[in-house]
């Protein structure tokens, strides 16, 4: 007989043991005031309407605090504690553009052969561009709904994305979803709401950042509108909600749904691996760095001129090349800018987003994007140009992972399927320690890291990458592993997945992921526990935000994950490794 524990409150934990951070679950009543409870909560005391920034020193007082040791739940099975949820996402355009489900009896008959392969749930696109289509605030949720409804009856789970960005224009892309109609409109009349390189290029893939507290749509900002779609979301999915169908909330920052400028874009003749450009020219965003460095006591510095164009190589620009001008004072002033107004942006929309699905039992989540070509290089150029102020030397990322604790949001990280050997040498490629950073800092920063693949991928190799980045040290057979990721989304449901050889395929890495343990449809016993969802924390401090882009050293990983897809594993599994390694690496 299992222990229930339904009225508790899961708190994530960490506690050092040697120089290796461990990752327990800590449950507490609700409404018990601990230690943990209190940690950030210096100024909340449960009112919703006043809220403003603690202090400094009380931030620092909450980060420094020791941990306490861990109380660890156990059921029969200890094993489930390994388990990681899989979730497939669903077809780009899987509601039409005319707001229908399609297909909907062959997407019936896929859903159903995922469920029975033990898959827990699937993801969607929401689109803007589709619901918000007539008019300013004239939703139409019919197709979602069907969608929704189908989903539930074949029993699966359902993330959703609230999609505030066109579909089209970058990798995988197979459908074209633009902004509504009324959104572009305003553009005409003003290009400058859209995001901007230095050559004057217009990227309509989303609004620039730079407008986020503009009424020039009809009276509302951009914020009021990402507000008021995700309020109608509430209301018209309220029984869904209810029913929990919904495990987590997507949020959609920027293109792509990733917290990120548009500094590469498919659409406007960006090819792998070109740096990309900053995107930061509009009108509106360049009087604010002219405001910032007047205040900075700078007033003659402008928006870089020297940072070359999308497909140039780092060496090839003044500002990327070894001792460029990220180097100098004025480079760096501005790369904290850039990356900075990146941060101030999804603490906002997440803060909305959280007064809209307050009490509802669902997670939110936020993407951030998997750059990992020019990793290699000093400058990180593509990093920079996409807003992630990344170096060697300094955390791009623990910032973002920071930022999203206020909330208690899902960091989602992609590219978990890549390896550095399978990239081509003049790339600068490190996906596995950029996916190795990213994932550490988000635990560092006691939050669920979740994540995806970025390509479609149906061979062992590329599962079994996935399965490693899950549980970097593997299972624990008598409870929750040192490390594990809260969920792994595949990318992505297509004809090409059910094939026979893929699907047998697919079936072995569910599993795996699984932990080997048979499909779960409850998810206590795997340690997510979903409570109501309760008040973002104050807004945190800038300057401790950027406290956390000190660099620390990743946690470490092993070499190959101990649940292969294959048969093969242990001495036998690294030797075949190195051997694929060593073949790609002279191919290349």
């Amino acid at each position: 007989m299992r222990m229930t524990i339904n009225t508790f409150e899961v708190h994530e934990r960490y506690f050092q043991q040697g120089r290796m951070g461990i990752r327990v679950e800590r449950a507490r009543k609700p409404n018990s005031r601990t230690k943990q409870g209190l940690k950030f909560d210096v100024i909340h005391r449960g009112s919703l309407k006043k809220q403003r920034c603690v202090s400094v020193t009380a931030f620092k007082a909450a980060i420094a605090e020791p941990a306490e040791a861990p109380i660890v739940q156990t059921y029969e099975n200890p094993m489930l504690a390994n388990y990681v949820p899989v979730y497939v996402m669903l077809q780009l355009g899987v509601i039409t553009d005319g707001n229908v489900l399609a297909d909907r009896a062959g997407l019936e008959k896929q859903l159903k052969e995922l469920r029975a392969a033990g898959v827990d749930g699937v993801m969607v696109d929401v689109w803007w561009g589709i619901v918000e289509s007539k008019g300013p605030q004239q939703y139409d949720w019919s197709g979602y709904r069907s969608l929704f409804q189908l989903v539930q009856d074949c029993k699966l789970k359902l993330q959703a994305i609230m999609s505030f960005h066109q579909c089209g224009g970058n990798v995988g892309d197979s459908v074209f979803i633009p902004l509504p109609k009324w959104v572009l409109e305003v553009g005409e009349s003003d290009p400058d709401i859209f995001y901007t390189n230095r050559t004057g290029i217009r990227n309509k893939e989303c609004i620039s950042l730079g407008v986020d507290d503009k009424p020039f749509f009809n009276g509302r900002t951009p914020i009021q509108m990402y507000r008021d779609y995700m309020k109608s979301f509430r209301e018209n999915m309220a029984d869904f909600l209810e029913s929990e169908l919904l495990i987590d909330i997507e949020v959609g920052l920027g293109p792509a749904g990733e917290l990120r400028y548009p500094s590469y874009s498919d659409c406007l003749g960006w090819k792998f691996p070109g740096i990309g450009e900053f995107n930061c020219y509009d009108k509106y965003l360049q009087a604010d760095f002219k405001e910032a460095a007047t205040k900075a006591g700078h007033p003659e510095w402008e928006l870089p001129d020297n940072a070359g164009l999308c497909n140039d190589t780092p060496e090839s620009t003044e500002f990327f090349r070894s001792k460029g001008t990220y180097q100098t004072e004025k480079g760096k002033f501005f790369l904290t800018w850039y990356s900075n107004k990146l941060l101030t942006h999804g603490d906002d929309i997440l803060d909305e987003a959280n007064k809209i699905f307050l009490g509802c039992k669902v997670k939110l989540a936020a993407k951030i994007a998997g750059i990992h070509w020019w990793y290699k290089t000093d400058s990180h150029a593509t990093e920079l140009t996409s807003g992630y102020y990344n170096l060697s030397d300094r955390d791009g990322y623990r910032p973002i992972a920071r930022m999203f604790s206020r909330h208690k949001a899902i960091l989602n990280f992609t590219c978990l399927e890549m390896r550095n050997s399978e990239q081509p040498e003049e790339a600068k490629s490190c996906a596995q320690e950029l996916v190795q950073q990213v994932l550490s800092g988000g635990w560092r920063e006691n939050l669920e890291v979740a994540g995806e693949n970025a390509l479609p991928r149906y061979d062992t190799e590329g599962y079994n990458q996935i399965l490693l980045n899950a549980r970097p040290n593997g299972v624990n057979k008598k409870g929750p592993p040192k490390l594990r990721m809260y969920g792994v989304t595949y990318l992505r449901l297509t004809e090409e997945l059910f094939q026979k050889q893929n699907f047998d395929i697919f079936k072995i890495f569910v599993k795996k992921m699984h932990a080997d343990q048979d499909y779960c449809q409850d998810p206590e016993k795997y340690y997510h526990y979903t409570v109501p969802m309760e008040r973002s924390k104050p807004k945190i401090p800038l300057e401790i935000l950027l406290e956390a882009t000190k660099s620390e050293k990743s946690y470490p990983w092993s070499e190959v994950t101990d649940k292969s897809v294959s048969e093969v594993s242990g001495f036998f599994a690294v030797l075949i490794a190195m051997i694929l390694s060593m073949f790609r690496r002279n191919r290349n």
